[in-house]
């Protein structure tokens, strides 16, 4: 690892998250973890959305570091739609898909997104062994659509495997009307977040900027 610039690892195969971080100039790898979610789920209890999001990223982040080649910062994430309470993960099928978006049209959600840090860096590179995470949350209203634009949206399979059954950066971004909070973290990274989280082991954002 290079000293001068701590080195970012994404435990996330999500290509909103990459993105996000490639946009905000910050050089990272990627490493995504395979884990039964609903399992760990099963065997936590009773959890809030809130904690559900951040137990599932702190285990990504874990099972990544333990997976990668160590020196890592290792950010594992996980994110989740919660309307009246009831959680949204991924819908995986087009009927559980247009269910859901017959369901959420016309409505107001919150997108929950846990963040959990990994301090695998060596301590000759001022690593700390941190482990700590916290969690995003922002208001996402939905479009009223049609069940023509609903059956059009996920023939396009995009909302099959992503938190929600809708993304804001891809075909699902005519469909919603308003983003209350951190515009970012509705593709489920909160860059603020992830500078606070950063600078509480002592990094600066801007040193994990590419060409730093």
């Amino acid at each position: 690892m290079d000293d001068a610039l701590p080195l970012l690892l994404l435990g996330s195969a999500s290509p909103g998250r990459a993105a996000t971080l490639e946009r905000a100039g910050i050089e990272f790898d990627v490493l995504a973890a395979d884990l039964d979610e609903e399992a760990i789920l099963a065997a936590a209890g009773e959890l809030s959305p809130q904690e559900q999001v951040l137990l599932l990223a702190r285990e990504k982040a874990s099972a990544v570091t333990a997976a990668s080649e160590g020196g890592y910062v290792v950010l594992g994430c996980d994110s989740m739609l919660e309307i009246d309470g009831e959680v949204v993960g991924k819908p995986h099928t087009a009927e559980a898909a247009t269910a859901r978006w017959r369901a959420m049209r016309g409505r107001t959600g919150v997108l929950h997104t846990g963040h959990w840090i990994l301090d695998d860096r060596d301590p000759e590179d001022e690593g700390t062994g941190a482990t700590f995470g916290a969690t995003a949350s922002c208001e996402i209203s939905f479009a009223q659509l049609t069940d023509e634009e609903i059956a059009a949206y996920v023939a396009s399979e995009e909302p099959l495997e992503v938190a929600g059954s809708f993304t804001i950066d891809g075909l699902g971004g005519p469909f919603i009307d308003s983003v209350t909070g951190d515009p970012h973290a509705v593709v489920g990274l909160s860059l603020p977040l992830l500078r606070r989280l950063l600078a509480e082991i002592g990094i600066g954002v801007h040193e994990l900027w590419r060409d730093a």
